[in-house]
């Protein structure tokens, strides 16, 4: 393995550099700067090592994003024991199954968590953290309770003046392979796995990361996270990033709905968006698109003279949208709407895509929008290789592998998995489908378990029919099943749209049928769709807003 620089040196150095500046905040609350964050990183070290904990030793944590929950992430990895980031909208036996399956020894959790878990069903945990303010919820050790009712004492007895950034000194892992966290897949088949990640992949990432966006991103910029930090995503490319950075980072500590994100944009101002296509498009759709769609500004569009102009006024608008100081959106975890994605575009707005997964802690490709080309999602991140396993990877989709220093070690107590994943070359198999340009931009299209085989043997990828669809009138979301030999699109609608105009089921069944026709002329043969049928509810998703689909192979 060859040399990799220690993944806590960077938090380390991140808090001694920004020692006097603001680091966390809770929208609406509290700040946090960097050496507030050092003080309370410090004072769970000493409860964890008064209480029993021994480097090495797991920890789970379960709960909304706020400050404390960051906090509290930081002093389990710079202490080094292993994090269990567990998703807080998991059900209790979710959570319960992956306590006990981790073998984590303590919990944090949040205050939502508190109240629908049952400590009972977790037998081998000796203690669980209320995160707002570190207090036990529950002990089983006299170690531990000791530890946390005389934690003031025991550090003032430590640091009896004052506590400074000359104190500051965190674990440096033994070997870039030591295990660092356990992050169970949020998963669309709904079986979770507990991805092992060592400390190179953190790594391998965060090194890329800075190199692309440190020049662009100053020290002291805002971001808000929007992305939950208990999924690979937001935690490696908002959180460690931003706090790496020396950036203040702002948490919404509530559901994240588009209101209150677009709230958050116009206070805050980010620097830097990172975000799941689904919030972007639904900022765009209903802040932007009632501004522009019009007879009046199409037909400005259309005039040469003086339609550059215009496309600056809608750039400009947009980027007030979004808080009027971000360098650029970065989307992932799912594929971007074609339409959205070819309206940043129109106005020449800075957007890109980044791919990956939690199996590679998750970066494969990213790259800056200076770079990026439309449709894809970037080229390959450095330390990562990328191939396609197709006989014409330029035209024939075929799986996505990927190698190199950001893969996990494997699936926790689940060797058999790891292989199905793995093999004997080191290449990761994502599931995904995809091709390859000839200058290396990788163009995703779709999951390999969500391809259907047309009635005459054609592939057929629903993911790029729903795509379509989604831009369709009065569609909010939808979902491609096959039923026999026929395909179905299952539709929910955009109620606010519907209730707005005054729609009654009739005038929506007339519209999807359009829709229908509409859709049907852009696709080939083997791809269209015999009905549409309405669903009366959102679809239920994955953390990183990936529909379930297997929840509903069964509707129609």
């Amino acid at each position: 393995m060859k040399q990799i620089p220690s993944f806590n040196y960077y938090i380390e150095q991140s808090v001694i550099n920004n020692w006097d500046n603001d680091a966390l905040t809770d929208f609406k609350g509290a700040t946090l700067q960097y050496h507030d964050v050092a003080r309370k990183i410090e004072k769970l070290h000493i409860m964890f090592e008064n209480g029993g904990v021994v480097p090495g030793d797991k920890i789970a944590l379960c709960g909304r994003n706020s400050s404390c929950w960051a906090v509290a992430l930081l002093a389990v990895i710079t202490y080094g024991a292993v994090a269990v980031p567990i998703q807080h909208e998991f059900t209790p036996d979710q959570i319960y199954n992956i306590v006990n399956h981790s073998d984590a020894k303590l919990m944090f959790v949040g205050d939502v968590v508190a109240t629908t878990i049952n400590p009972d069903e977790m037998p081998h945990l000796e203690g669980i953290i209320y995160i707002p303010d570190y207090s036990l919820v529950l002990s089983r050790t006299e170690r531990l309770t000791y530890a946390r009712e005389h934690l003031n004492e025991m550090f003032g007895h430590k640091y009896p003046k004052f506590f400074r950034k000359e104190h500051v000194h965190y674990h440096i892992e033994k070997s870039p392979d030591e295990l660092v966290l356990i992050n169970y897949t949020s998963g669309t088949t709904g079986f979770s796995k507990g991805v092992m990640l060592p400390y190179r992949a953190l790594w391998g990432n965060i090194d890329y990361i800075l190199k692309l966006l440190s020049p662009k991103v100053s020290r002291g910029s805002s971001i808000v996270c929007t992305l939950p930090m208990a999924h690979m995503y937001g935690m490696m490319v908002e959180f460690f990033f931003g706090f790496i950075n020396g950036c203040h980072l702002f948490y919404l500590t509530r559901l994240p709905s588009p209101s209150l994100i677009a709230e958050a944009f116009a206070a805050v101002k980010p620097s830097l968006i990172v975000a799941v296509p689904l919030v972007i498009e639904k900022i765009v759709r209903k802040s932007i698109f009632p501004e522009i769609q019009n007879n009046r500004t199409r037909l400005l569009l259309n005039m040469p003279v003086i339609s550059k102009k215009v496309r600056q006024r809608i750039h400009e608008r947009v980027a007030e949208v979004f808080g009027g100081n971000a360098y650029e959106i970065i989307t992932g975890g799912a594929a971007l709407n074609q339409e959205v994605e070819r309206f940043f575009n129109s106005i020449d707005f800075p957007i890109t895509v980044a791919y990956g997964a939690t199996e590679t802690a998750p970066l494969i490709t990213f790259t800056d929008h200076s770079e990026y080309a439309t449709g894809s999602c970037g080229k390959v991140v450095e330390h990562m290789e990328v191939r396609i396993n197709s006989s014409d990877p330029h035209s024939i989709p075929g799986e996505i592998l990927s190698r190199g220093t950001n893969v996990m070690l494997g699936y926790y107590k689940n060797e058999e998995a790891t292989r199905a994943v793995i093999d004997s070359d080191g290449w990761y198999h994502t599931g995904d489908l995809g091709t390859m340009s000839d200058d290396g931009h990788i163009y995703i299209r779709g999951r390999i378990k969500n391809m259907l085989l047309g009635s005459n043997g054609q592939n057929v990828y629903p993911e790029e029919i729903e795509d379509k669809l989604n831009s369709m009138a009065m569609v909010n979301e939808s979902l491609v099943i096959q039923k026999g030999d026929r395909l179905v699109g299952l539709v929910y609608p955009d109620m606010d749209e519907v209730k707005s105009m005054g729609f009654n089921d009739e005038d929506l069944n007339n519209i999807m049928e359009q829709n229908r026709q509409q859709l049907n002329m852009q696709l080939p043969p083997f791809c269209k769709i015999s009905e549409i049928k309405l669903h009366d509810k959102e679809f239920v998703k994955t953390p990183k807003k990936s529909i379930k689909r297997y929840l509903y192979q069964d509707v129609v």
